[in-house]
């Protein structure tokens, strides 16, 4: 009698039926997560009187540009205020990064004597902060921050759930050996700290710098309390401001002195959708730039001893 050998059967794998089925429910998924942006976009170039008249629709009527010329009416201001948004978010980004992975790598490590407190000390603040008013005073009167660039930056410096994400990825995902391999070759902390352990955390890192990118570019509370010099507010606060203008003309509208040519030529509903992407269109393109880390993430740490 002749026995077959059966291959055993492996639960890893999908079949193709189920490969088809998951990857279609994936692409769905992902299609309902693009379209709301999408369909802001496709609004944002409606022409407002088809707008009003037809309501929102995927496929518009008429197009126009004039929710884009009513925002660009400040000229020079909002190539300044994206200017001021990319420096501050950029500088605040590496500046936070730095810190961050510092402390969180200081308080990974076993052998430093005082991680317990320090790490206490970070997550203390996770539990309660001055308040709105101290913070106001030390930042205006004690460090002098009112209308600079680094009212926009430090408030946003130091994020205690950020160092503790770092710590535990630390601890976890970069291996003993490696730092004891550093050590038998001679190198210092800062040297096996730049040259071996920062080469793995990327994934780790870029997680961190695209919370705090997406932190910085959507800040503007700290220009609303700090900034009065209009050559430093930033893009998100200068976007509000026109909204507030545009409220407070559609709100007085039954004033005599407002023309009432202004509020027929005014793209009400198709600008905010233009400020949306105005707001949020470059800093979506910035992500791809990151996802590659991501999927790096998957397999670091298989480390064999």
């Amino acid at each position: 009698m002749i026995k077959t050998n059966k291959k055993p059967r492996d639960f890893t794998r999908l079949s193709t039926g189920w490969n088809i089925i998951f990857n279609f429910i994936a692409g769905i998924v992902a299609f309902l997560c693009v379209f709301p942006f999408l369909f802001v976009t496709i609004i944002s170039f409606t022409d407002e009187s088809t707008l009003a008249m037809n309501g929102y629709s995927v496929f518009p009527e008429k197009l126009s540009l004039e929710a884009y010329k009513y925002v660009f009416q400040t000229g020079d201001q909002l190539l300044r205020s994206y200017g001021v948004t990319i420096l501050v978010t950029v500088l605040g980004t590496l500046i936070s990064l730095v810190i961050t992975t510092l402390f969180a790598y200081a308080i990974s490590r076993k052998s430093f004597k005082y991680r317990n407190f320090f790490a206490f000390y970070a997550f203390f603040t996770m539990l309660f902060n001055g308040g709105l008013v101290p913070t106001y005073i030390v930042a205006t009167q004690l460090l002098g921050l009112k209308n600079s660039i680094w009212a926009l930056v430090m408030p946003l410096l130091v994020n205690a759930f950020y160092i503790m994400i770092m710590r535990t990825f630390f601890a976890t995902m970069v291996p003993g050996a490696i730092i004891e391999s550093g050590k038998i070759d001679g190198a210092g902390e800062f040297g096996i700290f730049a040259r071996l352990v920062l080469p793995l955390s990327l994934p780790g890192i870029a997680t961190i710098a695209l919370f705090n990118t997406l932190g910085y570019w959507n800040d503007w509370f700290n220009a609303l309390l700090y900034i009065d010099d209009p050559n430093l507010v930033p893009l998100q606060s200068m976007l509000m401001r026109i909204e507030n203008s545009m409220q407070f003309i559609l709100q007085n509208s039954q004033n005599a002195s407002i023309n009432m040519g202004i509020l027929q030529d005014m793209p009400q509903d198709t600008s905010r959708m233009a400020m949306v992407v105005l707001a949020t269109g470059p800093i979506v393109f910035a992500y791809p730039f990151f996802q590659r880390y991501f999927i790096q993430g998957l397999t670091i740490g298989a480390v064999k001893e």
